[in-house]
């Protein structure tokens, strides 16, 4: 049953009045998102404040406290991702996905988009595939990937490519090849970083980004609902390229979408784009006249010397990002010439030299607007310091780049001027402070020679009151030394007392018949006695502090976590016993007999369950020994 139900009656209304003041607050459009989901996150989120069940007073609250919206989207927004999630799809893609895509590219660019990338876990994930493919060198001149989420907080983490030193999932090889340890973190290596992107993207709102060879979409679908689903698999179908492939999540189907996809491997949801690019059929517009060609070749020579003339560096690069036009200043300035006409930008040293003007080219082209770097340091080798402002300027025609110019003028003059009107008027500032400080200085000495008189008299009286201090201080830590040994002693008492509490405990569980296991609120282990650990083959030193859902035992773990939760939050009774079947540790099928307990806080050992578990078939084998005999 889908989970994407509206909420009936005015609790739905007012969850719908309370998205509506978040859209007009923040700008922020929820209703794309899967109501239950919204209502359950936000309940959690109102439960923590002690507003229970109020949406009307929730509003109220995020209208007069409007830091509170940031909290609220910490709860909505949880990001839940690893490196190489889901790992056999992950080596599915390494070895049947990853080596076609980067034959059919043949030397040529490799687009990627990792949409819902959270704290970049995921993009890095790829970068490493790549990278081991490729070669680190190959992968830095041909791939980008572009890594967006809503979460600004999560880009802000994924930014700094640290994450801690365990690093789960990523196998031991590429720890060691990829990551350097700083302060008990992991750093991922700045080559694989570099030709990562991140930006802030709404997948419902934003335009899609292009000409994607490999999208990754992996487990966030599932949040929203079926028609934002719609809307969002379109612009996902307009951004791959047409032999692109989509990477969802194992939480993702495309049930719905079966025209626009078609499955590559079902199993690891990998599909590819259903038919390919439309013809434009219509037909080409009548050629205009001829011009003179007397006019063109002026024209052409005008514009060329206008170019070579101009006192500011100029390159001017083709749709294929390829040189095609350099001005004297420029050939001057970067040791260019006719030989680098045609080259690649990413082939010139100019590309990251000195600022990298590849990632400005593409902020260019995804804003299709100027994009502009102010004072930025050169240093010539040979020559001083130079400050240019650098400017990348793409061109279009109906739609599509045809010309990309990059300016680089030279500004260090106006730079030094700036430097030292900087340093000029912090001077002027200084000297400003220290007159006034002089000033009050002099003033202030009257005021100390004529305090120096009473303070002496004064002086006296302080000494008398001085010893009297000394001798309280020293009835005072008499009385110290006293408490601290009191209280050694109590320290001693109660360390022996709860030494044989732990004693006693660990005797009554080790007596009991039955295998003992008990999880906090958060489902994580507490306790694992020896029945247990001889039921199922695992010490208590290897489970202790861990989900117990995640338990690789006999024991149908995740089939009892409804229950355990019901039991937690008291909506199943005071207890609750079940058969299920199960495997011992010796590979012997049982059927065993499991009763959950609630431990409350009432009890002073809560919130908890305690799980007892016993061998039935063991027990209803052992009643019928005793019958027969």
């Amino acid at each position: 049953m889908s989970e994407d139900t509206d909420e009936p009656g005015a609790d739905g209304e007012d969850l719908e009045s309370l998205l509506a003041a978040v859209k007009d607050t923040r700008g922020v459009d929820l209703t794309g998102y899967k109501r239950t989901t919204l209502r359950r996150r936000v309940l959690r989120r109102m439960n923590m404040i002690g507003i229970d069940g109020d949406f009307t007073r929730y509003r109220e609250r995020l209208r007069e406290q409007p830091q509170e919206l940031n909290a609220l989207f910490d709860s909505l927004f949880i990001n839940v991702t690893s490196f190489f999630r889901d790992g056999e799809a992950w080596s599915y893609l390494a070895t049947e996905i990853l080596p076609d895509l980067i034959a059919r590219r043949a030397g040529g660019p490799i687009r990627v988009w990792s949409a819902g990338c959270a704290s970049g876990q995921e993009p890095f994930s790829l970068a490493m595939l790549l990278a081991e493919q490729l070669g680190l060198d190959e992968y830095n001149r041909r791939v980008k990937i572009y890594a967006t989420d809503w979460d600004e907080a999560a880009l802000q983490q994924a930014r700094r490519a640290r994450y801690p030193s365990e690093l789960e999932g990523v196998p031991q090889s590429l720890k060691l090849k990829y990551f350097q340890y700083d302060d008990g973190e992991a750093v991922l290596h700045n080559g694989l970083r570099r030709a990562v992107i991140f930006g802030q993207h709404d997948l419902m709102a934003d335009a899609p980004i292009s000409r994607v060879d490999l999208l990754l979409c992996r487990n966030t679908l599932m949040y929203f609902n079926p028609d934002a689903q719609a809307l969002i698999l379109d612009r996902l179908h307009f951004a791959l390229a047409d032999d692109g492939v989509l990477f969802l999540g194992r939480a993702e189907m495309l049930l719905t979408h079966t025209a626009a996809f078609a499955p590559i491997e079902l199993k690891h949801r990998l599909f590819s784009k259903a038919g390919g690019r439309r013809r434009d059929l219509r037909p080409l517009p009548p050629q205009a006249p001829r011009r003179r060609e007397e006019e063109i070749a002026r024209a052409a020579r005008l514009r060329e010397a206008a170019l070579e003339a101009s006192p500011v560096a100029q390159i001017v690069l083709d749709s294929q990002q390829r040189v095609a036009v350099i001005n004297h200043q420029a050939t001057r300035m970067f040791a260019l010439g006719p030989p680098d006409i045609g080259r690649p930008l990413q082939d010139l040293e100019l590309s990251y030299r000195p600022i990298d003007v590849r990632s400005m080219l593409d902020e260019a082209l995804s804003e299709r607007s100027s994009v502009v770097r102010k004072s930025i340091e050169y240093r010539p080798a040979g020559r001083d310091v130079q400050y240019l402002d650098i400017s990348v300027t793409p061109a279009f025609r109906d739609g599509s780049v045809i010309a990309i110019t990059l300016t680089f003028a030279e500004v260090t003059h106006h730079h030094e001027l700036q430097e030292k009107l900087q340093r000029f008027s912090e001077n002027l500032e200084t000297a400003y402070e220290e007159l006034q400080s002089a000033n009050e200085e002099l003033e202030t000495t009257n005021e100390e020679l004529q305090s120096a008189n009473e303070e002496l008299e004064t002086t006296n009286e302080e000494l008398q009151a001085a010893n009297e201090e000394m001798e309280t201080v020293n009835e005072e830590l008499r009385s110290t030394n006293e408490e601290l040994q009191a209280t050694n002693d109590r320290l001693r008492r109660q360390e022996l007392e709860l030494g044989h509490s732990n004693v006693f405990l660990n005797a009554i569980l080790a007596t009991l018949k039955v295998g003992i296991t008990v999880v906090g609120s958060d489902l994580k282990v507490r306790v694992w006695n020896e029945l247990a650990a001889d039921l199922w083959g695992m010490r208590g030193d290897e489970v202790i502090g861990r989900a117990f859902g995640e338990l690789d035992i006999g024991l149908p773990v995740r089939a009892l976590i409804g229950p355990i939760r019901d039991c937690l939050d008291g909506s199943s009774g005071a207890s609750r016993e079940m058969l299920v079947d199960a495997i011992n540790r010796r590979g012997r099928k049982l059927a065993c007999r499991v009763l959950l307990a609630p431990l409350t806080k009432e009890a002073g050992i809560g919130p908890g369950v305690c799980i007892l578990m016993e061998d039935a078939s063991a027990r209803a084998e052992g009643n019928a020994g005793e019958a027969s005999r």
